[in-house]
């Protein structure tokens, strides 16, 4: 009978080969290039699982996961409802626990393979869903959080280990970019930020008619009596009323 196994990442030594062909390297390479073409880590995710469908032999859905340390977990992109209902658990009864008991173990090792949800009698969420194969790959981990993609069919032992060096080959690429959209998005951030409390800045030298640094220091004592982010106190200003009596600071 078919059992549930981890694949060690020692057995993946020779990852560079190509074992169906240099197609292979041309797909992975128009994936990056779609993958690298988004805008924000969302949009990363999103193409991410559309990507695993196309790319992975035998997979007919695709999910990306985060699980936190104790079990909680959210589901942050999936092809369909029915992986965003196999990956998030159900209500009443299950809390928190992770419907796919192996995960736990992507803490310490980046795949885990599912050969058959059904052997020792199923019952669990993916048999449920008539997932029969699901190959787990670890995008990002740190102390607090796992980020896995995970790959579905419906056919039992559906992906073998050849499928599972293409997939340790894509999730390479999806972490890159994942790692450029959110520092893409994270600078474009601190720009709309800089040009905010710039702006906050300015009201605040002809309001109190004090000069930037006298602004900026009176913004900044704000935020603090008011236990207030920078950020948020600049928009308050930037967006209140212009007449007297209008929110913001009115005190240095």
């Amino acid at each position: 009978m078919p059992k549930r196994f981890v694949v060690a990442a020692s057995e993946f030594t020779d990852l560079p080969r190509f074992p169906v062909g240099f197609e292979l390297a041309d797909a992975l390479t128009a994936a990056a290039r779609d993958l690298h073409g988004t805008d924000t880590p969302g949009d990363t995710l999103n193409t991410a699982v559309e990507l695993a469908v196309r790319l992975l032999p035998d997979a007919e859905h695709a999910g990306i996961s985060e699980i936190q340390r104790g079990g909680r977990l959210r589901t942050l992109a999936w092809t369909d409802e029915t992986i965003r209902f196999a990956a998030e658990p159900r209500q009443g009864g299950q809390g928190g626990h992770i419907p796919h008991p192996d995960w736990e173990r992507l803490w310490t090792t980046p795949v885990v393979r599912t050969d058959d949800s059904e052997a020792d009698g199923g019952g669990n969420a993916l048999s449920g869903l008539g997932l029969r194969s699901a190959l787990s790959l670890r995008l990002r981990a740190d102390r607090r959080r796992l980020t896995v993609l995970t790959a579905y069919a419906r056919k039992p032992q559906a992906f073998d280990e050849d499928t599972t060096r293409i997939g340790r080959l894509f999730t390479a690429h999806v972490s890159l970019a994942l790692d450029s959209a959110t520092v893409r998005e994270q600078l474009t951030e601190a720009m709309r930020t800089r040009d905010l409390i710039g702006q906050a800045t300015g009201i605040l030298m002809e309001r109190l008619d004090i000069d930037a640094a006298g602004a900026f220091e009176s913004l900044v004592k704000a935020s603090q009596r008011e236990n207030v982010k920078l950020r948020d106190l600049a928009r308050r200003i930037v967006d209140a009323p212009s007449a007297p009596g209008g929110r913001g600071v009115t005190e240095r």
